[in-house]
């Protein structure tokens, strides 16, 4: 363990798309970080420093949100941020969505997010402080005519009630939780997709940027004041079903 007087973060889902700009970011920032995702140590984006430490594994399972936390604490002293990102959408239409969609979504949108939570906010109660962030979606809001969008909802709406219930539990121990909830992001995952399709999504006809979300993060981070928030970052789509 070094003595590491920087803030230490921990990035779910970091090997592309939301999670890797989060990561590069707060590695910019001046932040040591845990990144966390199935095979990272493979990443061409990522490579191991004195600053940053891969962790692969399923975040949904108990043993790697153990590991993930004990490199935080191992290498850096401490936890100052958990960023929850890691999830999937699997898009269908309701009826046709089997047993295994249903399983794996809830392993990883859930379990992703609630085993490595626990083992976070045991840590950051030792040290009397610590923030959570979880990465949710505006289209649990705002569903849209024509979206398979079912599976996604059912998972994904718990994690701004998830980050208030924790916000008002720890708040005695200097923990806080917010919530961040993107529209359609410009990542890989929507590489091959009709673009211009993606941004009649937003109301100001435009995809989200990473690089939004990344200041979605730090703002929350910059004020401690804020607790058991949802940010929407979705140019207003939450707010009507027509634009």
């Amino acid at each position: 363990m070094t003595n590491n007087k920087k803030q230490v973060a921990i990035v779910t889902g970091a090997s592309s798309g939301i999670g890797l700009g989060i990561t590069q970011a707060l590695l910019e920032k001046g932040y040591s970080v845990v990144a966390n995702s199935r095979t990272i140590s493979k990443s061409k984006d990522l490579k191991p420093s004195p600053d940053l430490v891969l962790v692969d594994g399923d975040i949904s399972k108990k043993e790697t949100a153990i590991q993930v936390v004990d490199a935080a604490v191992k290498h850096f002293g401490r936890l100052d941020l958990l960023v929850n990102n890691a999830g999937i959408y699997l898009p269908k239409p309701f009826t046709e969505y089997t047993p295994e969609d249903f399983e794996t979504t809830i392993r990883i949108n859930v379990g992703g997010y609630f085993f490595v939570t626990q083992q976070a906010v045991a840590q950051m109660r030792k040290q009397k402080s610590g923030h959570i962030v979880s990465i949710a979606t505006t289209l649990v809001d705002q569903p849209l005519a024509g979206a398979p969008i079912a599976l996604a909802v059912i998972t994904k709406s718990t994690l701004p009630a998830f980050s208030r219930a924790l916000a008002m539990e720890y708040v005695a121990d200097g923990i806080r939780a917010n919530t961040i909830s993107p529209g359609v992001v410009d990542t890989p995952l929507h590489a091959n997709d009709d673009h211009e399709l993606l941004k009649t999504l937003n109301p100001l006809h435009q995809l989200v940027q990473v690089s939004e979300i990344v200041d979605a993060l730090l703002y929350l981070q910059s004020a401690p004041n804020v607790n058991g928030e949802n940010i929407r970052v979705d140019g207003g789509a939450h707010a009507g079903a027509k634009w």
